[in-house]
C-alpha cells in the first residue's frame, strides 16, 4: 500500500496518526467517548438522524460530514456508528466535473453536486474499525469517478470552531491519515460497479438497491501505523545498507 510513497509522505502520514491520537485524547478529558461527545444529550443516539444536527460544514474548504446509525440489528458486529464525508464543489481541485452519466441532472444550486469520499464506522467509543464506500443511491450524491474522487482526498479538512472542532479536527486528520487505503477503496469501487452494470444490463446500477455497501476494508489505527512505522524502518535500514555498500 505505502510502496508508492516517498519517506516523506510517510512522515506526514505518521504525523496525522499522533494528530488522531492528539484529538482522540482531547475528548477523552471530558470523561465522554467520542461517540457520546458526538450525539450528546441524545446518546445513545436514534437511527438515521444526522450528528450533529444540519451536519458539519466548513465553508472555506467545502468540506462535509456527518455521524449516523442504523437501527441495532442491522449494524455489522462491533460497529456503532459512522461518518459520512463529503467535498462540495467549490472546494474540488481545478477542472473536476460530474462524471457523464445518463441520468445525471445538475441541481440549481451547483455547489449541491457533492462528492462523498468515504464512509468510516467506529465502535461505541468512537474508534474507527471500518472504511467504506457506498452506492450513489445511499446518499444521494453527485458521481464523481474515481480518479476526480481520489483527486479530492487531500483537499477535505473541516476547521471550524462550531460545533464539534475536536471531531473536526480528528475525522480530517484520519481522511489524511488513511489516504492510501481510501484511494484503493475508491478505485475498487468504480471497478465493482462497472462490472455489476455488465451484469445487471436491465436496472441502473447506480440506483440498484441491492448494491449498498461498494467497497470496505477493516481499519485497525494501531495496525495501520505501525505499518507506516515498519515501512520507515524498512526504508531506513535499506538506505543503511546501500551507503555501506558504496564504501
Amino acid at each position: 500500500m505505502f510502496d508508492a510513497l516517498s519517506a516523506i509522505e510517510l512522515t506526514v502520514l505518521r504525523r496525522r496518526a499522533a494528530e488522531v491520537d492528539d484529538c482522540a485524547n482531547e475528548i477523552a478529558q471530558t470523561g465522554r467517548s467520542v461517540v457520546e461527545h458526538l450525539l450528546g444529550a441524545e446518546y445513545p443516539g436514534e437511527p438515521w438522524r444526522h450528528y450533529p444536527p444540519g451536519d458539519v460544514y466548513d465553508p472555506d474548504s467545502h468540506a462535509q460530514y456527518y455521524y449516523h446509525l442504523h437501527p441495532e440489528a442491522e449494524r455489522p458486529a462491533g460497529e456503532f456508528g459512522h461518518f459520512h464525508t463529503f467535498l462540495r464543489p467549490q472546494g474540488m481541485p481545478a477542472g473536476i466535473r460530474p462524471a457523464a452519466l445518463a441520468d445525471f441532472r445538475p441541481p440549481d444550486d451547483p455547489n449541491d453536486a457533492l462528492c462523498h469520499l468515504i464512509a468510516v464506522a467506529t465502535d461505541v467509543n468512537g474508534r474507527p474499525n471500518r472504511l467504506f464506500t457506498v452506492n450513489r443511491w445511499v446518499t444521494g450524491e453527485t458521481w464523481y469517478r474515481a480518479a476526480d474522487a481520489i483527486a479530492m482526498l487531500n483537499q477535505f479538512n473541516v476547521d471550524v470552531d462550531r460545533p464539534l472542532p475536536a471531531v473536526s479536527r480528528w475525522i480530517s486528520a484520519l481522511l489524511s491519515l488513511a489516504g492510501p487505503l481510501i484511494a484503493s477503496l475508491i478505485a475498487e469501487r468504480d471497478q465493482r460497479l462497472e462490472a455489476w452494470r455488465r451484469d445487471h444490463p436491465a436496472i441502473n446500477a447506480y440506483e440498484d438497491r441491492r448494491l449498498e455497501v461498494v467497497s470496505q476494508a477493516s481499519f485497525d489505527l494501531t495496525m495501520y501505523r505501525a505499518s507506516i512505522d515498519a515501512e520507515l524502518a524498512r526504508r531506513k535500514d535499506a538506505a543503511g545498507k546501500t551507503s555501506l555498500n558504496q564504501r
